[in-house]
């Protein structure tokens, strides 16, 4: 990805962020937006700094690809993530449906890697050079409860070796900062991002798990 520019941060280089995607009075999820700020979010892969993560972002990506697939092929039932999936189904297909599933399941270890982060480490700068507890830490117990109950024992040991690819706290957060730009404003663009994250990866979860969304 592109160098961040001076005085910005990270969250200023998204196309989309998941703090603008719109919400419907019906809980119905703008799925052009979400895909958006979903590819924008894989670019945290790259700030990890380790081939490790290539699988963790190519996984996300292709899942993005079969929505948007999906979205390209009936423009017209796809407004929504939630109508996407559920016109789908109809047609006796779920490739699209499962490609969110898993999205969701990434964005969702995404989240809840960032989030341990935060409490573990709340009041404490992004610059400390010794946090209370590490990123890497953070990473192993958001793979746990997201992603590993979902994968094969193949699969497992290449995403194992990602989490143990996690760059130390401090690095990552540097590489998220433009010259110049504060830590205290990035803390309270990344609340704010993670919150409207966590918002739309909930409503997701209660669709994904009801009678509309299976297969």
């Amino acid at each position: 990805m592109a160098a961040i520019p001076a005085g910005k941060t990270w969250f200023d280089t998204h196309k989309q962020s998941f703090v603008n995607v719109p919400i419907g009075t019906d809980q119905g999820i703008d799925t052009t937006a979400f895909l958006d700020a979903s590819e924008a979010t894989t670019t945290l892969f790259d700030l990890l700094g380790s081939v490790a993560f290539t699988p963790v972002k190519n996984d996300m990506l292709g899942n993005i690809k079969k929505i948007r697939d999906r979205q390209q092929a009936s423009p017209s039932t796809s407004s929504t993530l939630q109508s996407l999936c559920k016109s789908e189904i109809a047609s006796k297909s779920h490739k699209a449906t499962e490609g969110l599933l898993w999205l969701v399941r990434g964005l969702d270890f995404t989240a809840q890697a960032l989030r341990a982060d935060l409490t573990n480490n709340a009041g404490v700068s992004i610059t400390e050079q010794k946090p209370k507890k590490e990123l890497s830490d953070s990473f192993r117990d958001a793979y746990k409860l997201t992603l590993a109950p979902h994968h094969s024992f193949m699969v497992k040991p290449i995403f194992s070796a990602a989490m143990s690819a996690t760059p130390y706290r401090k690095d990552l957060y540097a590489k998220m900062l433009g010259e110049g730009a504060g830590a205290e404003v990035f803390q309270g663009e990344e609340e704010k991002w993670l919150g409207a994250l966590e918002e739309r990866i909930s409503i997701l979860k209660v669709f994904l798990a009801s009678k509309e969304a299976k297969w």
